[in-house]
């Protein structure tokens, strides 16, 4: 017997969700027999194969355990002990990783204030600077998030921006995609659009947040971007020895299109749930809708009264402001009960 209710359903995040019935079956169907470890698979071998295809170039691909792993992993790999990462003030490795890219990795970030946590050359510009001098940290990396940490996505020719000016400074660019199958879906873009066709040198690809479970991957798309991965892996503790499983998983989503249904329905949830809050008093949704958050103003008291029914978080707790996650098990049905919910509190 489970020891939750199946049923339930919240707000707070998309990793309350379960793993996806689809990748279930398939890592059922990688379990059995022997197979050598630590991602000399078949399974992990048909992934870079898969991802190359998406890509339109042949990758790298490492296989990891988390979306932090997966950032701390990549952004090591890219900068030496000198340099540091350009990184909106909002970014997921700046506030919501434990410090891990600094504590860990030694990674030194250099955040800048965004109105809608998307960099831009002029934004890049204020922290990109001091080249050559060695008091400060070489700004060497910059590093964006897809969709960002505000339900925002970057279009194909913002990236390239980013990356026209980063590489015209002699930087690399990373780019977060724990929910980049969000963008691609509000986007309806293919995976090399937000990626190889405009410059990104290193992914990190999501899956966790996307119907897996522990599945995540650094993809190198330059090799002269990323140097020590194969060893970096294992000394941050993200080289799984099973990682037959953490490739099934991707390769599920992978296939069929998987990722794309699963976000596109996890957006249409958002939207539908911005669309049913916009008009009831005293609530204001703050950023456009454009992936499977939603971030809103609440009355004073409305958010403590429907949290007795529903979980989420807090943005910004002074302001009043929340965030609202929904993923890809998340029904019409749960979004009207959550805006009755909304709607009985506020009046």
């Amino acid at each position: 017997m489970p020891l939750h209710d199946p049923s339930r359903r919240d707000f707070a995040s998309d990793n309350y969700a379960g793993v996806h019935p689809e990748v279930l079956a398939a890592l059922a169907a990688a379990d059995g027999g022997h197979v050598r470890p630590y991602g000399a698979d078949p399974y992990s071998e048909a992934l870079t194969a898969r991802l190359s295809a998406e890509l339109g170039r042949e990758v790298e691909v490492f296989p990891v355990l988390s979306g932090t792993g997966a950032n701390v992993v990549a952004l090591s790999s890219m900068l030496p002990p000198w340099g540091a990462a350009v990184c909106a003030a909002t970014a997921h490795v700046h506030t919501d990783e434990g410090g891990a890219p600094e504590k860990v990795a030694g990674v030194k970030l250099l955040p800048v204030h965004t109105p809608d946590a998307r960099l831009t050359p002029e934004l890049i510009a204020t922290e990109a600077w001091g080249w050559g001098s060695e008091h400060r940290a070489q700004p060497l990396v910059v590093t964006i998030t897809q969709s960002t940490e505000l339900g925002t996505t970057y279009t194909p020719e913002q990236i390239a921006a980013v990356t026209e000016v980063a590489h015209a400074a002699g930087m690399r660019v990373h780019l977060d995609g724990a929910r980049i199958a969000n963008a691609a879906a509000f986007l309806d873009v293919p995976l090399r659009a937000l990626t190889t066709d405009v410059g990104v040198d290193v992914l990190s690809f999501g899956g966790t947040k996307n119907g897996a479970m522990a599945a995540e991957a650094v993809v190198v798309l330059d090799p002269e971007a990323a140097h020590g991965l194969r060893y970096l892996r294992k000394t941050y503790l993200q080289l799984a020895s099973k990682t037959r499983f953490v490739s099934a998983q991707l390769l599920a989503l992978l296939t069929d299109e998987l990722w794309l249904r699963s976000a596109r329905h996890a957006n249409a949830m958002a939207q539908r749930l911005a669309d049913g809050v916009r008009d009831l008093p005293g609530v204001t949704v703050l950023h456009p809708v454009e992936a499977n958050a939603v971030f809103a103003r609440l009355p004073a008291g409305v958010a403590d009264q429907v949290r007795e029914r529903f979980a989420f978080y807090d943005w910004d707790a002074t302001g009043g402001e929340v965030r609202w996650m929904c993923a890809f098990d998340t029904t019409p049905e749960d979004v009207d009960a959550f805006v009755a919910a909304v709607a009985d509190a506020v009046r």
